[in-house]
């Protein structure tokens, strides 16, 4: 895959995740040394190169978590509806 194949899937990503403001996700991040983080959490805000989700933690304590787009694309990002628990980009993932 080239870059400006790249670029355009990013700006896919971005587009996607735009509309899913404000919306709950379930959030499957690889964080490196057998560590996976899987929480849900509102989609806040989507910026040009990262996205920004306020995820609840224990006690009640809401915590803000920032991906990039890129993470999605090499899959160290995975993004599932609360609801039906299906990929959010599952093309992506077939890849």
């Amino acid at each position: 895959m080239d870059l400006t194949q790249q670029a355009t899937i990013v700006a896919r990503i971005h587009d996607t995740l735009a509309h899913q403001t404000g919306k709950r996700l379930k959030v499957k991040a690889n964080m490196g040394r057998s560590k996976i983080i899987e929480c849900e959490g509102v989609l806040t805000q989507a910026h040009p190169q990262l996205f920004i989700m306020e995820v609840e933690r224990k006690r009640g304590r809401i915590t803000r978590q920032s991906y990039q787009y890129v993470d999605i694309l090499t899959g160290t990002v995975e993004l599932m509806h609360v609801e039906s628990d299906e990929p959010l980009f599952p093309a992506l993932l077939e890849n």
